[in-house]
């Protein structure tokens, strides 16, 4: 039955046009508000009456309010996609960066009198800082805030690329690299956390797709440019360049990229309300943690990647197929100067070229898996419980790039020598390349369905591993073509991608049981439908009891959300000042 005392209020509403206007919150501030005010309290926040008394013993509890301004799921789409599009550029110059050292290898082996393995170094050191960032950045992210972190690690790497163009010795010059590699980790995993904050559903896959490219496309990009601007400039304009790439991308990103971690969010509305009216307030998704000591807390973050990586079957496994696959693409790196430079005559700048294949092969593979999410994946979740699909319906384009993985692999392996045409190896590579991007986004997006809120986590726990491989592979990949031949050293990542093709379908069949038996899944499922909730406004329907925080530990039920046209005494007590921000402090 509806409270008689909501029913007054409401009567009052309609008598009052002030409670008229606080009944009817706008999804509309300018964008600088969100960036520079993740809390996002506006008077429409500040003025809802939340379940609680506002006492540390039953704190008012705060969630997103219907049509939140500050709701990252409920930007509208030219934001949401302005934002992925910024990101994808971000991790673009990150990838870039990391191969387009490449092209200057051999220069740098004549300018500082080492071997080419030593040079290499500088490639494998900056993927292992791949690997040791992710630790930091990924967890800390989903403590701190996707958007501190970011902005934080992305001048660090700017200013470590500039510090390696001016390096005056080989040691400088690939420590700066392995820092570099460190602090650019941090948009390699955050940003699809990001992604995974703003989208669901259809638009998380597509969005997911179109990110993609970037990383991808990065590395394919780096030896081309690298290639032909060492010959002309030298090896020190490759590392200005990627300076000045990265520092631009910061600047834009800086000003433009909101914070989009929703219990971070929450989190600061809640300190900020707090602060504003002299009450006690908690995010609905701290709940469970309202009793835990802050060093427990950031300790349970830190260790999240580790124990998703040792603990999770979904994550583990994943994360051996993806190592392999990702290590192979950085084996090709080294792999392609020795097939075309060395046996076939090729210049620094045209042996860049023979990437295009690569690059083709991923811009080809991005496309197709952004029609199928737009069909059949629509199709399947027209037809699931609820309109959401699960996440094994991500995998259909892993099942048919598991197989073009081997097959690339094994026909560029038997047609890479001088007798055959350049052009065929060139079309294998664009093959691998598919099957290694419909491997990677459809894994990948099955992890962040799968994770949710923890997909930061769960895409360090992935990196950690696979830039282990990637770091490993260049470094023995010149030895093993000079000892087994260009052929057969081709021929042993082709054996392993082989190897992995019954993974994709072991998680298509069996993938719905093995998440039940996963604690974090479980988790993350259960938060993602309390945001669900919130966004349809099913967690702000009605007033319902203030509980205890002893007793509310757990999912609020739908009466137990913040209720519009209410708080009537705070706003006889203070003046408005404004639909956005509420500026002035408040005590009661």
């Amino acid at each position: 039955m509806p409270d008689p005392q909501s029913s007054s209020s409401s009567t009052t509403a309609k008598e009052d046009p002030v409670d008229v206007e606080f009944q009817q919150p706008r999804n509309s501030v300018p964008h600088w508000f969100l960036v520079l005010n993740p809390a996002g309290v506006t008077d429409d926040v500040l003025y809802y009456d939340y379940p609680g008394q506002g006492t540390p013993e039953s704190p008012y509890v705060v969630d997103f309010l219907p049509d939140d301004a500050s709701n990252p799921r409920q930007f509208p789409q030219a934001k949401k996609w302005t934002i992925t599009m910024l990101l994808a550029v971000a991790t673009l110059a990150v990838a870039f960066v990391s191969t387009a050292y490449s092209g200057g290898v051999f220069e740098i082996v004549r300018y500082f009198g080492v071997s080419t393995t030593v040079a290499i170094l500088g490639i494998s050191l900056f993927v292992l800082g791949f690997a040791i960032g992710p630790l930091l950045w990924a967890p800390l992210s989903e403590f701190y805030g996707r958007q501190i972190i970011f902005l934080i690690t992305y001048m660090a790497l700017t200013a470590f690329n500039a510090g390696a163009a001016g390096a005056q010795n080989i040691e400088t010059l690939i420590i700066l690299r392995f820092f570099a590699g460190s602090f650019g980790a941090s948009p390699l995993t955050n940003s699809g956390g990001v992604i995974a904050d703003m989208f669901e559903g259809r638009e998380l896959g597509i969005a997911a797709s179109a990110f993609a490219m970037a990383p991808f496309l990065g590395p394919s990009i780096g030896p081309i440019v690298g290639g032909f601007l060492g010959e002309a400039k030298g090896w020190r304009w490759i590392e200005g360049l990627m300076a000045i790439f990265t520092g631009v991308v910061w600047i834009a990103c800086a000003l433009y990229v909101p914070e989009t971690y929703a219990p971070v969010l929450l989190r600061r509305r809640a300190a900020r309300l707090s602060k504003m009216t002299g009450k006690t307030y908690i995010s609905k998704l701290d709940l469970a943690t309202s009793g835990q000591p802050r060093s427990q807390q950031i300790k349970t973050t830190l260790s999240r990647p580790w124990v998703l990586l040792f603990r999770e079957p979904i994550v583990f496994l994943t994360s051996i197929y993806l190592a392999i696959v990702y290590g192979t693409l950085y084996m090709l790196f080294a792999a392609f100067p020795i097939v075309f430079q060395l046996n076939r005559g090729w210049s620094a700048g045209i042996g860049g070229l023979a990437f295009v294949g690569v690059a083709v092969g991923m811009v080809c593979a991005v496309g197709c898996i952004v029609v199928d999410n737009s069909r059949r994946y629509v199709r399947v979740a027209e037809t699931s419980p609820g309109g959401v699909a699960p996440p094994e319906a991500r995998l259909p384009p892993a099942i048919v790039g598991s197989v073009l993985l081997p097959a690339g692999l094994f026909w560029f392996a038997w047609t890479n020598g001088p007798e055959v045409h350049w052009s065929v190896p060139i079309i294998a590579s664009a093959f691998f390349a598919a099957g290694l991007v419909a491997v990677f986004l459809s894994l990948l997006t099955y992890m962040m369905d799968s994770y949710t809120v923890y997909a930061a986590s769960v895409l360090a726990a992935n990196s950690v591993l696979r830039s282990l491989f990637g770091a490993a592979f260049p470094l023995f990949t010149t030895y093993m073509y000079r000892d087994l031949g260009i052929h057969w050293a081709s021929t042993v990542p082709a054996f392993l991608a082989l190897a992995c093709v019954p993974c994709p379908l072991l998680f298509y069949w069996y993938g719905a049981r093995i998440r039940k038996s996963c604690r974090y899944a479980a988790e993350a499922a259960a938060l993602s439908e309390r945001l669900v909730q919130a966004q349809h406004g099913d967690a702000v329907s009605g007033g319902g009891r203030a509980l205890p925080v002893s007793e509310s530990r757990g999912v609020l039920s739908e009466d137990e959300g913040p209720v519009a046209g209410h708080g009537k005494e705070m706003r006889e007590k203070t003046s408005i000042a404004g639909r956005w921000p509420a500026q002035r402090e408040y005590s009661s």
